[in-house]
Order: structure tokens, then C-alpha cells, then sequence
């Protein structure tokens, strides 16, 4: 392909033929768009005998605004390439990149139909055991060995200028560190919480600290970062789980991505008294907060067993400096779990958790809940130290 194109369902059976080998001779090939973000065409390409595969093109402008928000097409070669990396490092829960085209801006991936939305099993009061553990090995993993714990300070660098996403990044510094925390035209506040938002606009000690975390994220280029790594970036089964949707990567604080999806974890945690009936809600909850547990003390027994054995660099092998390096990720990460909170409930991009609650009553109970636990992480997160500690404040919070 000479230049870019908008792909139409026969250009992505075009391109899945052209790039796999899997369908083989004589297919007979269907495609289907399916996807419904704002920043890509997503088609299943599928032949006559059920075998299916996933094209993911990235469109020159977001969706939901049109042309007059054009984004950069550089992120398809950002996602696949973050994809690769880290499936390189953790396969089994990393989907898979077959081919991807500079020129089309067009992936080709394994397809995870048998799998589920982590985010739409959650709502359902589904629990899966298996989820924190492989999470906090992927955690682990791929935040592990693109450090530098690893990588020489030449290789680091380089590896940071091409992993550079600046347009992306600053969709996050925008919609998580900013936009909550004034009267910006692009929240999405319901009426029954404006009175309650509005406190953040005019908080100042909790947007120093706010600032703080920014400031990080803008200076602190710790791991090759997910850099969205939330509940609907996850596919599930009864056995494993499997993170998609990299667009957003980069070199970051380790402790965004863990504390992203700690944050999506404690959101569903927040939404389950609106979601289901108050037994049913006791339940999940339960399952949730030990999900969070195993989640940090797992990532943080992986990480640091890989810190005492595979560290290269002979200064960071200090096992006093390794243990303040995970105290330090924890408390990043509990200030990133409440930026989380915050953003998802007063910001742009809102979650189904919140947003399904039919009652409206319960809907901004579970909001307000979210934003009072949300300051709360960010403004202890440095006298927390353990994650026992945290979850002491998330129950303190539901009951106060």
C-alpha cells in the first residue's frame, strides 16, 4: 500500500489474507467492524471454518469529535511495538501482533473472541482468582525488564526517544491530571455531583498534590508503560487473561500502570451497592478488595525477586535502594488509583461501572463515593505503606 486509506470491511479481508497465512487457500473470508472507541476501525476477518483474526486501524482524527481533532496515525506502530515488547516478556498474557503496516497504520492480531471484556464481567458479578496473579505478572514482567534494572543507559535512552507518543500522552495529562480539577468544558459532571466536583476545582492541597503525580508522569520514564491499562483493556476467560489496546504507551512511572488498574479494580468496588442487590454487593466487594491485595503484594514479590536476581547495573543492586524503589512505586501508584477514581467519574471518559447503575440516587452515591475516596488515595498515598493500609481506607471510606 502506497499511502494511507480509511479501510471499508473488504480492505480488511484484503489485508488479513494478504498477512496471515492462517486462513489458507480457497477461504472463503467474511469481515465485520466491530469496534466502537473513538480512535480506531476494528474488523474480525473470519473464513468459513470459524478460524478468525483481528485488524485494528488507527484513524487520523478521534470519532467522537471528527476531523476537527485530528490525532496522529504513529500510534498504531506505538501499540503494535509496546505489544510486541511486552509479549516478548510475558506472553501468555499479551495478545499476540501477527503483522503490522506503517504505511496503513493497520495491525493484524490474534482474535479473543472466545475471551470476555474484563470490565463487562465485572458489572456482572463475575469473580475469576486467576486475575490479580496474572496481572501482577504481567505487571511484573514487562515493567521489569524494560527498566533500568535491565537496559544499559544507552539502550534506556534510545528506547525512550522511540517510544515517544506525545499526542496520546497528552490526552492523559489533560483528561487525569487537569480537566478534573477545574471547570473545563470537556467534563461530563452529572448534576446530582456538581456541587461536589466544584470542591476539586477549588482545593488546593489536593492539586499540588495532583501536580505532583503529573509531574512524574511528564519526568519520570521509570518502564515501557500500557499507559491505559484499565478494565476494558482486559480480555478474560475462565482460565487466563490477556491485555489489548497499547495505543497509549510510552516511558513511564511504573507505579501509573499498576495503579490504573487498582483504580478499576476500586471504581467496580465503589459501583457494586448500585449494581447488584446488597448481598450480592457484600460478595463482590469482598472479591474485589482481595483481587487489589493479590494484586500489589504479588507484583511486588515478582518485582523484586527479578530486582535481587536479573538487575544489570551494579549500583541499583543495593537492596536497600530496591526496597525504597517499591515503597516509592506503592505510593505513586495509590496517587494514580485516585487520579483514576477522580477522572472517571467527573471527566471526559466515564466507565460503565458508574454509568450502568440505573438508579439515579445510587449512581451519585457510588459517584460521590468515588471522588472522596479518589482524594484521599492521592492525599495519603505518601503515609501509606503497605497495601493493607490502602484497603483500611478504602473500607474506612464506603462506611464513613
Amino acid at each position: 500500500m502506497s499511502e494511507y486509506k480509511t479501510f471499508n470491511a473488504d480492505d480488511a479481508m484484503a489485508f488479513a489474507d494478504e498477512h496471515s497465512e492462517l486462513f489458507g487457500d480457497h477461504s472463503k473470508l467474511t469481515a465485520k467492524e466491530f469496534g466502537d472507541g473513538n480512535l480506531n476501525l476494528v474488523f474480525r476477518v473470519e473464513n468459513d471454518k470459524g478460524t478468525s483474526l483481528i485488524v485494528k486501524q488507527a484513524l487520523p482524527y478521534a470519532r467522537c469529535v471528527g476531523e476537527s481533532w485530528p490525532l496522529t496515525t504513529d500510534r498504531a506502530r506505538i501499540e503494535a511495538e509496546v505489544l510486541k515488547m511486552h509479549r516478548r516478556f510475558c506472553p501468555e498474557h499479551t495478545v499476540e501482533v501477527r503483522y503490522f503496516d506503517p504505511v496503513a497504520c493497520a495491525i493484524l492480531m490474534e482474535d479473543l473472541k472466545a475471551y470476555r471484556i474484563l470490565r463487562t464481567e465485572l458489572n456482572a458479578g463475575k469473580k475469576f482468582n486467576h486475575l490479580a496473579p496474572q496481572m501482577a505478572k504481567y505487571l511484573a514482567n514487562t515493567l521489569f525488564y524494560t527498566s533500568d534494572f535491565v537496559l544499559s543507559s544507552e539502550n534506556k535512552k534510545a528506547e525512550v526517544a522511540r517510544f515517544l507518543n506525545p499526542e496520546l500522552c497528552l490526552i492523559t495529562e489533560d483528561l487525569f491530571f487537569t480537566d478534573p480539577y477545574c471547570n473545563h468544558e470537556r467534563n461530563n459532571i452529572e448534576p446530582s455531583i456538581l456541587e461536589k466536583a466544584k470542591t476539586l476545582w477549588h482545593d488546593e492541597a489536593l492539586k499540588a498534590e495532583v501536580a505532583a503525580l503529573k509531574a512524574d508522569f511528564l519526568s519520570k520514564p521509570q518502564a515501557l508503560l500500557h499507559g491505559d491499562l484499565h478494565s476494558g483493556s482486559i480480555f478474560i476467560d475462565e482460565e487466563s487473561c490477556k491485555v489489548i489496546d497499547a495505543e497509549f504507551g510510552f516511558f513511564g512511572p511504573i507505579g501509573f500502570d499498576v495503579g490504573s488498574l487498582l483504580g478499576n479494580l476500586l471504581l467496580n468496588y465503589l459501583a457494586c451497592p448500585g449494581l447488584h442487590d446488597t448481598e450480592d454487593a457484600a460478595e463482590q466487594q469482598a472479591f474485589l478488595l482481595e483481587q487489589a491485595e493479590q494484586l500489589w503484594q504479588q507484583f511486588s514479590e515478582i518485582f523484586t525477586e527479578l530486582m535481587s536476581r536479573e538487575t544489570q547495573d551494579p549500583a541499583l543492586e543495593n537492596s536497600l535502594y530496591q526496597r525504597r524503589f517499591v515503597r516509592q512505586v506503592f505510593s505513586d501508584a495509590a496517587g494514580y488509583a485516585g487520579c483514576e477514581l477522580i477522572r472517571r467519574t467527573v471527566g471526559l471518559a466515564h466507565v460503565a461501572d458508574m454509568d450502568s447503575i440505573s438508579d439515579a440516587g445510587k449512581r451519585a452515591q457510588c459517584q460521590r463515593s468515588a471522588l472522596k475516596l479518589g482524594r484521599e488515595l492521592i492525599m495519603q498515598r505518601n503515609d501509606l505503606n503497605n497495601i493493607s493500609q490502602l484497603l483500611n481506607v478504602v473500607r474506612y471510606q464506603q462506611t464513613d
